[in-house]
């Protein structure tokens, strides 16, 4: 049974704020009467652009998942309610040159949390952000919360240790930690270096005239694309149920890069195969070639939907890209802005 969903008095505290989905539950959980508090690591350049809009709702606070001194000063400050940790060295191809990092910071990092949560506020609500790519080199099609792991790059690897860890917490300590295993979900707020945002800011780049080419790896791995905007509903709604427990959240359907790369070109008129080229240096030492996942107990359990569809998620990072360069004052060179997409 969910319990209401409005607490006015509710304090969240988010790790990751910064990206993308820490943006969008910032402002989800705003809506909702929460009060929110942000980390971020200390830094001579903020990065707040993501939640600029409701950046004087939030809350922030100063601390890193490899100092776990920072973790407990700031739970004993604020002393949340719901814990939210999205924080993690995130690009898969970067964990290649970065493999020691990433597992400091995206599985050493999930211990570190929990332990000061069990340390200085047990009975908070502690949701954990796994990955699809815990999967890796897939045991069953489709994935679901009980088809083992077999990670392909140590990205995935630290995320196995981190949702282990969780589990492990909760099974030991008694403590109200789950983990979301979410396949990709994107956004207009995706960073450059991931595959979808790479190609809808290429589009429209190439309709204004600054690039002429897009180069991109394997085009036929296939994956389990969502709306972060729909995802980050159900990491709430796993901290509102009366016992905690672990949730692949997905649409169920798969498309390749190929295919998120021709309704790109075609939403401004164009046809993908005179822009893109494969090149080897994009494809990973190890591949990932489907991630397709089930979520029928998220459906059932927690009453969630995703409510954007593939098509509607494409362009929609097409014309978020193709805004950002009009407002830059530009004018396009060719291929055709979409109806929905203001000049003025």
């Amino acid at each position: 049974m969910v319990s209401s969903s409005l607490h006015p008095m509710k304090t969240a505290f988010i790790t990751g704020i910064t990206g993308q989905d820490g943006s969008y539950l910032a402002e989800y959980l705003l809506k909702q009467g929460y009060k929110v508090v942000g980390m971020m690591r200390r830094s001579a350049t903020p990065s707040t652009a993501r939640f600029a809009a409701i950046e004087d709702q939030v809350e922030i606070g100063h601390g890193d998942l490899l100092d776990q001194s920072s973790l407990m000063r700031l739970l004993d400050q604020h002393k949340p309610d719901e814990i939210y940790n999205l924080a993690a060295q995130s690009f898969v191809h970067s964990s290649f040159h970065e493999p020691v990092h990433t597992g400091s910071v995206t599985g050493l990092g999930v211990i570190r949390m929990l332990e000061a949560m069990r340390l200085v506020c047990p009975q908070a609500r502690f949701y954990q952000a796994s990955s699809s790519e815990m999967f890796g080199e897939v045991q069953e099609t489709p994935q679901r919360e009980t088809t083992p792991f077999h990670p392909r790059s140590p990205y995935g690897v630290a995320k196995v240790y981190g949702h282990w860890a969780t589990v492990n917490y909760r099974e030991s300590y008694d403590m109200f930690a789950c983990s979301g295993i979410l396949f990709n979900h994107e956004s207009p707020r995706r960073g450059l270096e991931f595959v979808t945002r790479k190609i809808s800011d290429h589009v429209a780049a190439i309709v204004f005239g600054e690039k002429d080419k897009l180069a991109l790896g394997n085009l036929d791995a296939r994956r389990d694309w969502g709306f972060a905007g729909d995802y980050i509903r159900a990491m709430h709604l796993m901290l509102q149920q009366d016992t905690a427990d672990d949730y692949v959240i997905s649409t169920g359907t798969t498309q390749s890069v190929r295919e998120f790369c021709r309704i790109a070109f075609e939403r401004v008129g164009l046809n993908y195969e005179d822009f893109v080229v494969v090149d080897p240096r994009f494809f990973r030492p190890a591949e990932v070639e489907l991630l397709l996942g089930d979520a029928s107990k998220a459906k059932e359990k927690l009453g969630w939907e995703p409510e954007v569809d593939f098509q509607g998620l494409v362009e929609m990072m097409v014309d978020a890209d193709l805004q950002r360069r009009l407002d830059r004052f530009q004018k396009p060179q060719r291929g055709t802005l979409p109806a929905g997409v203001k000049s003025s």
